[in-house]
């Protein structure tokens, strides 16, 4: 991968700070009054903060997180090391990158910090050889969108990015060799560090220029002087974190400028859905039997070869989600599959990005998640509601499309279906919940003020539609005023894409083999 001559980036951070210990233990004394003091502010403000400590000084890294926990309350602040793939939990590995950092997000009134993680590992992969140069151009943009996300949710976000000069690492280094006291601390990628320091400096300052925005912008500290690093380090976490206490209805960073989604130009999206059609019971009995007994073999192959799915399911109050999803199940084994059921956000899920809690299940690898109501509520109930601003639930097209973006790179199918019934349909089975014992529970008087509404949502559809199928995670529109047809469509079409990624893997593996 070609890299970029050294440049001032990281020379300017390289000017030999030094800190006496007098004038070091007065500093602090006050700094850590400060910092006590704001963190419990904190604890009662609408937004959560992430330090993130990287660099080519990893164990300054851990020295300036040992500090950090030792002046400030650690009860309420957690810390994650995250160096590297070396550091991957066999869980986070059978998932997304970016996985691993969104289910230890804190919530709201809390600090998290992170050592290494994203920025040590994209840059990590690009030295080993893991990624070439357009996955390193992809892997800047997630960074960028992931940083995005999190701030415009409201968290504050304050980088560092620890820096030794090249022949300080050296003789730090090599004295640690020597010396027992040090040498526990120094680990094989430390040397790996200043083996490749010209090529991974060239590459780090890539990333820290395309992802020092406004939001997050990054702080270069120099590392060479413990105590004028850690000062550093704890003055700067104050001083972000003052200003932000400062302006406590300080309204987190809005969306890049979006235009009006643009005017329906005839139809709806759901308008073109065939509504007419039906199943007669013979041929719904023997495709039935036929789509389950292949979607058998295709989940336990998807098993065997440890491949995830995500299948999501929206669709309008008693369109048939839950007996379609039951049609589904009923044919695969039970250990290989999850479904779960979204309602309304806990306490502990509204306290974070609105995504948090759906990257928390995103599947293992030979694991299939059935959603019965998704990460959509945002663009569609949310947004009807109006339990989203506009800024929210517009912006979150984009949100959505990145998080199924990961999934799919990740080589996890997302099927999304939408049921679609006749609001004469739906009120027909209102009408039955109520005289069938075991359904009345489905029936709330929210499921009537919502057909108020119906035209609202069926714009809100379409929008969805328009703005959230892909190549990768298309929509599928179901008729579902006849049950038989929907649950026969919905089987073909998570048979007919488990076959073609089954397909597809058997194909990759052979390349590999062949190479």
């Amino acid at each position: 991968m070609a890299t970029s001559p050294r440049a001032g980036l990281f020379a300017a951070a390289e000017v030999g700070h030094k800190l006496e210990q007098d004038d070091y233990n007065v500093r602090l004394e006050a700094l850590r009054v400060d910092l006590l003091n704001a963190q419990f502010e904190l604890g009662r403000a609408d937004f959560s903060t992430v330090v993130l400590l990287a660099g080519d000084d990893r164990p300054g890294c851990i020295e300036v997180a040992q500090a950090l926990a030792e002046w400030m309350d650690a009860r309420f602040m957690e810390t994650h090391a995250l160096f590297g793939e070396g550091r991957r939990s066999e869980g986070d590995l059978e998932r997304p990158p970016h996985y691993r950092y969104w289910r230890r997000l804190p919530p709201k009134g809390r600090t998290a910090v992170f050592l290494g993680a994203w920025a040590s590992e994209v840059v990590g992969a690009a030295l080993a050889g893991d990624i070439e140069e357009l996955d390193f151009e992809r892997g800047i943009e997630s960074i960028e969108g992931f940083e995005r996300e999190l701030a415009q949710d409201g968290t504050l976000l304050i980088k560092f990015w620890l820096h030794l000069p090249k022949d300080v690492l050296e003789k730090r280094l090599k004295k640690a060799k020597k010396s027992p006291e040090e040498g526990w601390q120094i680990e094989t990628r430390d040397w790996e560090v200043l083996e490749n320091y010209d090529e991974g400096l060239a590459l780090v300052e890539q990333v820290v220029r395309r992802t020092n925005t406004p939001d997050a912008p990054w702080n270069i500290v120099e590392s060479t002087n413990r105590r004028y690093r850690n000062l550093a380090v704890a003055q700067r976490i104050h001083e972000a974190l003052a200003r932000r206490l400062a302006a406590p209805a300080l309204v987190p960073p809005s969306a890049p400028a979006v235009d009006d989604l643009p005017p329906v130009d005839g139809q709806l999206a759901l308008d073109s859905v065939d509504l007419s059609a039906t199943l007669d019971k013979q041929s719904y009995d023997d495709q039935l039997e036929r789509l389950q007994a292949q979607l058998n073999r295709c989940s336990r192959e998807l098993r065997e070869r440890r491949i995830a799915a995500v299948l999501a399911f929206e669709g309008w109050d008693a369109a048939g989600k839950g007996g379609t999803i039951r049609r589904l199940t009923n044919a695969m084994p039970i250990a290989n599959y999850q479904v779960v059921q979204i309602a309304a956000p806990t306490e502990e899920e509204a306290a974070r990005h609105y995504l948090w809690r759906f990257w928390r299940q995103i599947p293992r690898d030979g694991m299939t998640v059935i959603f019965d109501r998704t990460w959509y509520g945002r663009v569609l109930v949310e947004r009807v509601e109006g339990y989203a601003s506009e800024d929210e639930w517009r912006r979150a097209y984009g949100e959505i499309n990145d998080f199924e973006s990961h999934l799919c790179s990740h080589g996890i199918p997302v099927l999304k279906f939408w049921l679609h019934v006749s609001q004469e349909e739906q009120l027909r089975r209102f009408e039955a919940r109520i005289d069938t014992p075991y359904k009345k529970y489905k029936l709330t008087d929210d499921d009537y003020r919502n057909r108020e509404k119906w035209p609202l949502y069926e714009r809100a559809v379409h929008d969805m539609v328009t703005e959230t199928s892909t190549a990768r995670a298309p929509w599928y529109l179901i008729a579902a005023n006849d049950k038989r047809w929907a649950r026969i469509q919905v089987l073909e079409t998570v048979c007919r894409r488990f076959e073609e990624r089954l397909a597809a893997d058997k194909k990759n593996n052979k390349k590999r083999k062949k190479t």
